[in-house]
């Protein structure tokens, strides 16, 4: 239980009576609504939620909309790189869950495995590999199915919506990875063979955490490179960033042809 005072930030996130999360990877902070009464709620103000250290990711929730649709954005997450466990990085998932969001819409950089997948390019995540070792459910037995992950229905409204609005979206498999470094070429061959279209290092244990509070879930990851064996150039956040930025325009168009009709 939260004191008094601390219950102050999510009872503030409550009563925005948002349905829908979407939570916001690197470099595609520009996502977030630019509205002036948008309102910023620091990650530091819930105890639980550890301090982010990664640069490209601000920390915090906005109340903002998408047309007229409420949303919460999360903008930044932790990754187990940072020295946290898989409980610590997945605790604004629970936030958003306690404040009322049904729908949570999880976005990333990720690097290309699938060479037609170029930089640029959006994946919409059909299944994930949760290849980081770790499951935000250790220490309970939660044994939750996993056959549907990312909603089918969503799947169905996003991709139906790219085709009317020319936009080209991918549908893959993401490999989510420890990190923080990349991975070797030799380690993208496997990745291959074990059928992920896309690498990164976060949203699976987002992911299971979400299904486990029988949150719909979508995924979307921003090819912001090729991978290891894959790119001629050595890989650099800096690239990710970029590319992330230049890359957010199609996903807003996107996100806001689609938010609004799952509000109606």
């Amino acid at each position: 239980m939260h004191a008094p005072d601390a219950d102050a930030p999510l009872n503030q996130m409550r009563n925005w009576q948002a349905r829908i999360g979407v939570v916001l990877g690197s470099g595609l902070n520009n996502l977030v609504s630019d509205r002036d009464d948008a309102v910023a709620i620091p990650y530091s103000s819930f105890p639980e939620l550890p301090k982010i250290s990664v640069p490209g990711h601000v920390g915090q929730f906005v109340l903002g909309k998408i047309g007229k649709a409420k949303v919460v954005f999360a903008q930044g997450r932790v990754h187990l790189y940072e020295g946290r466990s898989a409980r610590e990085i997945t605790g604004f998932v629970r936030v958003l869950a306690e404040a009322g969001i049904e729908i949570l819409i999880l976005t990333n950089a990720a690097g290309s495995l699938n060479p037609s997948f170029a930089p640029g390019d959006w994946m919409m995540i059909g299944d994930h590999l949760n290849l980081t070792g770790t499951s935000p459910l250790i220490g309970n037995p939660d044994f939750i199915d996993m056959t549907e992950t990312y909603s089918t229905r969503l799947r169905g409204v996003f991709a139906a919506a790219a085709t009317s609005s020319k936009i080209k979206l991918h549908e893959g498999v993401y490999a989510g990875l420890l990190g923080p470094q990349y991975e070797t070429p030799a380690e993208v061959r496997m990745l291959r063979k074990l059928g992920a279209d896309a690498v990164g290092m976060s949203t699976v244990l987002e992911a299971i955490q979400a299904k486990t509070l029988g949150l719909e879930v979508a995924g979307f990851s921003c090819i912001t490179n090729l991978a290891a064996g894959i790119s001629p150039t050595k890989l650099s956040h800096e690239e990710v960033l970029h590319t992330g930025r230049a890359a957010g325009e199609t996903l807003s168009r996107l996100l806001a042809t689609v938010i609004p009709t799952l509000c109606e």
